[in-house]
């Protein structure tokens, strides 16, 4: 749904989308696959991933709440909009972490085969590769969304105020 929102509240409105975008793509994508391939003489350099990732949705979810008290209804709709994509990719990424965790410890303390563990990493990666590239598309409508001062339709049901509170 379109609305009538003054240009600078659409130009806020578009940074959690931003934030959002930049977590996926720059960190999970590129810094993931250049830290992996320094991995041999700095091992634990793919941990700045996860680092920065968990900082980046921190910053975002308790931005979505200070929206709620200090911004316009419509940078804080975007901003809710935000940070609850942002939960389902964390939720994503815990059960991803679980699944490592599992074939971790079935590999050292159950003797399960290595093959048997490989596949258990495959099975975690898969649902997270998916889960990013439907959270980057999902992201980018929604920063076209906003610059054009629009909403989700469930967000715009959702987030309106009504017409008592204005």
């Amino acid at each position: 749904m379109k609305f009538d929102v003054p240009v600078q509240d659409a130009k806020r409105a578009a940074h959690p989308h931003e934030l959002l975008l930049v977590n996926l793509i720059l960190n999970h994508v590129f810094f993931f696959v250049s830290t992996l391939g320094l991995s041999g003489p700095y091992p634990y350099l793919p941990l700045m991933v996860p680092i920065i990732s968990i900082s980046i949705l921190a910053y975002i979810f308790w931005r979505a709440q200070r929206a709620k008290i200090c911004d316009p209804w419509f940078v804080s709709a975007h901003w809710q909009v935000c940070a609850r994509r942002s939960r389902l990719f964390l939720a994503m990424l815990a059960g991803a972490c679980l699944l490592l965790l599992l074939g971790w410890l079935g590999y050292y303390y159950l003797h399960m085969a290595k093959v048997l563990v490989l596949a258990l990493f495959s099975i975690a990666g898969l649902p997270v590769m998916i889960t990013l590239l439907v959270l980057v598309v999902l992201e980018s409508e929604a920063l076209n969304q906003a610059r054009n001062s629009s909403l989700p339709q469930w967000a715009a049901e959702r987030f309106t105020p009504s017409k008592e509170s204005v």
